[in-house]
């Protein structure tokens, strides 16, 4: 896979592409949730570049259990950056959701963990909605292809900007962008329970997973040539095949027994 691409390419299209949508939009700005980790940071510079620091808001929306230096490295990136941020708990919205369901959080631990992610969500759209924003999301194409994000949670938002990138690369646009070493190379933590990372819930890292993506959805190459030509054990391969058709639902709009096409009136 290669992993150092015409950076300033990327840059100029991206830019371009988040120009024109602001504009085709009609909104005022974007919000994004930063939340000082690899993506979120590269995403915000995006955008900050693009459409100028006051046209983007910066939310973190942190727990009782995150690190103190995920909050203090997203502090970091909006002052580079110059955008103006509000800090938001949301503890204490999680916690009133959980009593008024009436379920035991010990008993039903991922579905709080996702919670969380739907809970930042629903803050990112009230400040959208509020002034006229739209919501940036931050997901990167390892994440998309392995499905690995909140359905509705950080998997919901109004455009993305590095969806087209996967993990590995992204590392890499950040050293370009000029981030700190620490940020590009931080590893993926989703921080949704204490001490939560990528690796508590996939099968390997995303230096490995990513040349596996690569060699099947990109090079198109067969899952027997991946196993024989790159070397990969069979069961890693087939771990990845399983979670892109496992999680197909969450890249889709909600399925419908009869499909509804619709013709723009205006063509």
């Amino acid at each position: 896979m290669p992993l150092e691409l015409d950076w300033e390419y990327e840059f100029r299209r991206i830019s371009i592409f988040l120009k024109n949508l602001l504009k085709e939009s009609g909104a005022k700005g974007v919000v994004i949730g930063l939340s000082g980790g690899l993506d979120s940071s590269v995403v915000a510079t995006l955008l900050a570049r693009s459409l100028g620091s006051d046209n983007v808001l910066g939310l973190i929306m942190p727990t009782a259990f995150t690190p103190y230096e995920d909050i203090k490295d997203a502090k970091y990136v909006a002052e580079m950056l110059r955008l103006k941020t509000i800090e938001v708990s949301i503890d204490e919205i999680v916690s009133s959701f959980i009593r008024s369901t009436g379920l035991k959080e010990e008993d039903h631990k991922m579905a709080v963990a996702n919670l969380r992610a739907r809970v930042r969500m629903c803050i990112l759209y009230m400040y959208a909605n509020s002034y006229n924003y739209l919501v940036a999301g931050t997901s990167d194409k390892s994440e998309y292809i392995l499905g690995f994000f909140t359905k509705y949670g950080d998997g919901a938002s109004d455009f993305t900007v590095i969806t087209h990138l996967y993990k590995s690369q992204i590392r890499r646009f950040a050293r370009w962008l000029g981030l700190p070493e620490h940020i590009a190379e931080k590893p993926s933590a989703p921080r949704l329970y204490p001490g939560h990372t990528a690796l508590d819930e996939l099968p390997a890292d995303y230096s490995v997973l990513d040349q596996i993506m690569y060699a099947l959805f990109d090079l198109r190459m067969s899952v027997r040539d991946v196993i024989e030509k790159l070397g990969y054990p069979k069961t890693l391969v087939d771990d990845v095949i399983r979670r892109y058709h496992m999680n197909k639902h969450k890249r889709r709009i909600p399925p419908m027994p009869v499909e509804v096409i619709l013709q723009d009136p205006l063509e």
